[in-house]
């Protein structure tokens, strides 16, 4: 049994089962990485279960955005959980404040309570509150089993001191996982500092379109971003990250 968690964050079937092949324990099940990720379809689900028995937590998330939700966005994340729930996902990836930054305990409720015997990890909105440590607490109540977060700055080193305390604070109560500029150097380097043992990553390269004939003027989406690169997850980066753990914990 490893005595560490390597999650990669996915959104399509060939990085699902890249990320199982370089040696993943797990899968964060997305939509639209390139804009911090979505609910999935569950067909999507269904296409890399029929593929693979790896274990798949799945990210609730209605939009791009903050992470306070409308009454309409609470009900369409409700049916998502049940939707994912009878599907037998393993766990649901979910996160909720209020206009204040703090922790929306009530939404969050409501949330687990549809997930049942799903396990239940609170996402990044954890890294846009206005009190980690009280949050913390909070989520510990609420039965939650893991955190991903970045601690609070733009990648998990940067954040490194916040990750280190909140470790220490959690006492084992919780699960802390570092998300955000994950590789192998950076859990090499992240697990000397703050002890951590559990890796959120996705591994991503970026493939050219086999498209031949492209039409660069028109552009589906932000403009910044191609219409003709393919975001994958590579199983040699996970491999590698994989091998750091397995030699350091």
């Amino acid at each position: 049994m490893e005595n560490y968690i390597l999650e990669c964050c996915v959104d399509s079937v060939e990085s699902a089962l890249n990320a199982e092949k370089g040696g993943a324990s797990r899968l964060e099940l997305c939509a639209n990485l390139p804009i911090g990720g979505t609910t999935p379809d569950l067909a999507l689900f269904h296409q890399i279960r029929k593929n693979s028995d790896i274990r798949i937590h799945v990210l609730i998330r209605p939009r791009f955005g903050d992470f306070h939700y409308s009454k309409y966005e609470m009900e369409i994340m409700r049916e998502e959980i049940r939707m994912f729930r009878e599907a037998k996902a393993q766990a649901v990836v979910i996160g909720v404040l209020d206009a204040d930054g703090n922790l929306d305990i009530s939404s969050m409720e409501k949330l687990i309570e549809e997930a049942g015997e799903m396990k239940i990890t609170l996402h990044r909105a954890f890294d846009v509150c206005k009190d980690p440590f009280k949050t913390m607490e909070e989520a510990i109540k609420l039965g939650v089993n893991t955190i991903l977060t970045s601690g609070q700055q733009q990648s998990a080193w940067e954040g490194r001191d916040m990750i280190r305390r909140l470790i220490c604070q959690a006492e084992g109560r919780i699960d802390i996982m570092a998300g955000s500029g994950i590789d192998a150097q950076a859990i090499r380097k992240l697990q000397a500092v703050t002890g951590g043992t559990s890796y959120h990553m996705s591994g991503k390269i970026i493939l050219d379109s086999p498209m031949r004939y492209r039409k660069q003027e028109v552009s589906m989406g932000l403009p910044s971003m191609s219409e003709y690169e393919i975001w994958r997850t590579s199983e040699e980066k996970v491999r590698e990250a994989a091998k750091v753990l397995k030699n350091i914990i």
